[in-house]
């Protein structure tokens, strides 16, 4: 099974991930942790390009040129380490994947969706998770979390966050069966079971009885994620 986990700055993906991680693991099952970008030599070195703040008097990233680092660092990913490990029947989890491109690259920078989709498409050569959790909240909530210093993408201007939240959960209204909408402001531990209690029921968990809450329903305001136990 392969999950990734989006969302805006400070929805903690990586908190949450863990603890799959770790409730996975305790359960008898070979978990696999990825980072986009990451996870391999040259994802690492992609990384630190895009994330990196310039120094003064430097040349700004052009938006395209930052699509297409994403999608190379993705492209090596994909190859060398989510293909391998899913033919293995390993649990992937990743930290970001193409949503963040949809997101971020589309939605946030305005760049051409259609273009993007054909680069995302040969990057990931169709693969797509089988689930993934959106953890959702304000861009102001958000950033205020986060180090005030930041890297590159999270010292961009508030608008520019408010689109990729905005972006964000177009993409759970298009993807309603793949995309599960939590809200990131609640607490860790009940954020931790709902997400344990939905990879159990697209597993086959016997344990898990019920299906737990589903993202927001089409006809709500996107800013506002279901809540556990909330009727659609």
């Amino acid at each position: 099974m392969f999950v990734s986990f989006e969302g805006p700055e400070g929805g903690g993906k990586t908190t949450q991930i863990e603890r799959l991680a770790a409730a996975l693991r305790a359960e008898g099952r070979i978990v696999r942790l990825v980072r986009e970008p990451g996870s391999t030599w040259l994802g690492e070195q992609i990384r630190k390009t895009l994330l990196t703040i310039p120094e003064d008097g430097a040349a700004r990233m052009s938006d395209r040129a930052e699509a297409l680092l994403f999608a190379a660092a993705r492209a090596q990913l994909v190859d060398e380490v989510l293909r391998p490990a899913i033919e293995r029947a390993e649990v992937v989890l990743a930290d970001r994947f193409s949503d963040s491109t949809r997101a971020y690259q589309i939605a946030g920078r305005g760049l051409p969706a259609a273009a993007l989709g054909e680069v995302i498409e040969f990057a990931t050569s169709g693969l797509e998770p089988d689930l993934t959790f959106l953890l959702d909240l304000d861009a102001e909530v958000g950033l205020a979390r986060k180090d005030r210093r930041g890297d590159r993408l999270e010292r961009e201007d508030l608008e520019f966050h408010r689109r990729v939240r905005a972006g964000y959960l177009d993409l759970a209204r298009q993807h309603p069966s793949r995309v599960i909408v939590l809200d990131a402001t609640r607490e860790p531990g009940e954020l931790a079971a709902l997400i344990r209690r939905e990879v159990a029921f697209r597993i086959g968990d016997p344990r898990s009885r019920s299906r737990p809450a589903p993202g927001p329903p089409l006809a709500r305001a996107p800013e506002r994620a279901l809540q556990e136990g909330e009727s659609a």
